[in-house]
């Protein structure tokens, strides 16, 4: 089973906790055990999973990231003038293949499933897959 969700990002670069977003379809669905594929349908924005209790991880993430891919530098040559945000969703990636048991993802303590948006703000677009059992 297939499911969209449509995301509008706020500002240039975010991490958007989708993990209730993601647990509430699960729980709709009423399923069982399986795994759970989340996708980016973008080249300029991924998904990750990581730390969902510190605010400040989001944060240091974003900035490593902007210090390892300034968004400006004289030789890049894409038009578009958002090569940063491609490199950023290729060292990030666009997809996540999760556990769900018993209908509940399978995620640590303090884990979260995160959109990454690093050429917003933007009208996004994510897609889930669930592959088990019901």
């Amino acid at each position: 089973m297939f499911k969209t969700f449509h995301i509008n990002t706020q500002h240039h670069d975010d991490m958007i906790d989708m993990t209730s977003d993601l647990q509430a379809w699960l729980d709709a669905q009423q399923v069982g055990d399986g795994l759970l594929v989340v996708q980016s349908l973008h080249t300029t924005a991924g998904i990750t999973v990581n730390e969902n209790a510190d605010p400040d991880v989001k944060r240091d993430m974003l900035m490593r990231l902007d210090a390892i891919y300034p968004w400006t530098d004289p030789n890049d040559r894409h038009f578009e003038g958002n090569t940063a945000a491609h490199l950023k969703t290729s060292t990030v990636g666009i997809t996540q293949t999760l556990l769900v048991k018993a209908g509940q993802l399978v995620l640590g303590t303090w884990q979260g499933i995160y959109f990454c948006e690093f050429d917003g703000p933007r009208s996004r677009k994510v897609m889930a897959h669930f592959q088990g059992t019901q």
